[in-house]
């Protein structure tokens, strides 16, 4: 994902202002996207393809001046495997909630923390349902897609008239397990 500061815009927003909304009725909403701005958000998103992409819910009214935003997440992703960088096809089906406080102000604190409640957002000018959609498509993607199956190898380097160094000489404590599974000592 492309780092905050020099981020390019989102390829897909469909914002809500809040303050034309009416405050005591939902609102219902779908993106479903097409196959061309599906191709920009797996770009956007570091993925081969996202095949299919859906995101519904409703916008609410909460309190006097929040809102909560509740939807379901569906997709599905092509990556690369990170051993064999062959395409692995992840099915994703997840809930999305997000609540937008007006009075919402971050916890000033010498360290930084992860917050207890992570669905809390400040309240801006607007909602975007799209930005959430990509965003809780990001969070929900593999972080590392492996292949059934694929497995790394082992890799053994040397120089010219050098032993190689294997993996099981990297374990020094590997033959007193085999010495205890046969009673020696």
């Amino acid at each position: 994902m492309p780092d905050e500061n020099d981020s390019p815009a989102l390829p897909l927003s469909q914002p809500l202002r809040p303050a034309e909304l009416s405050g005591r009725e939902a609102v219902a909403f779908e993106i479903e996207p097409d196959a061309g701005t599906r191709a920009a958000i797996a770009a956007y998103l570091g993925a081969r393809a996202v095949r299919k992409l859906r995101l519904a819910g409703t916008l609410r009214p909460e309190g006097r001046r929040d809102w909560r935003l509740e939807a379901a997440l569906g997709a599905t992703v092509v990556q690369d495997c990170v051993v064999s960088l062959e395409p692995v096809t992840t099915r994703i089906d997840t809930p999305v909630l997000r609540r937008y406080l007006a009075d919402w102000r971050p916890e000033e604190q010498e360290e930084a923390e992860i917050p207890e409640d992570e669905t809390l957002e400040p309240l801006g000018a607007v909602i975007d349902p799209a930005a959430v959609m990509i965003e809780a498509l990001a969070l929900a993607m593999p972080d590392y897609p492996r292949r059934d199956g694929a497995e790394l190898g082992e890799a053994v380097h040397a120089a010219p008239g050098v032993t190689p160094l294997r993996d099981d000489d990297a374990r020094p404590f590997a033959g007193l397990r085999d010495k205890l599974d046969r009673g020696e000592e």
